[in-house]
């Protein structure tokens, strides 16, 4: 996973054995909350994982915005 630096788009890149992937969000409102780095790294359970493309404060598991509609 990436993270753009305004920390409002993610990237993951996804291997499924056959092929490799690459899936996006970005947020209107608001920012992803990333885990601290240790020695330029980042460990991110899948648990934060789900919560980061959720766009979830995995710090504290709420709901953030969503849109009414969508497109």
């Amino acid at each position: 996973m990436f993270r753009g630096r305004a920390g409002t788009l993610i990237k993951a890149l996804w291997h499924d054995g056959v092929g490799l992937s690459l899936y996006a969000k970005r947020l209107d409102r608001g920012r992803f909350i990333w885990p601290a780095t240790v020695d330029g790294v980042v460990s991110v359970t899948a648990a934060q994982m789900g919560y980061l493309l959720e766009a979830i404060d995995w710090r504290n598991p709420q709901h953030s915005w969503r849109p009414q509609s969508a497109g």
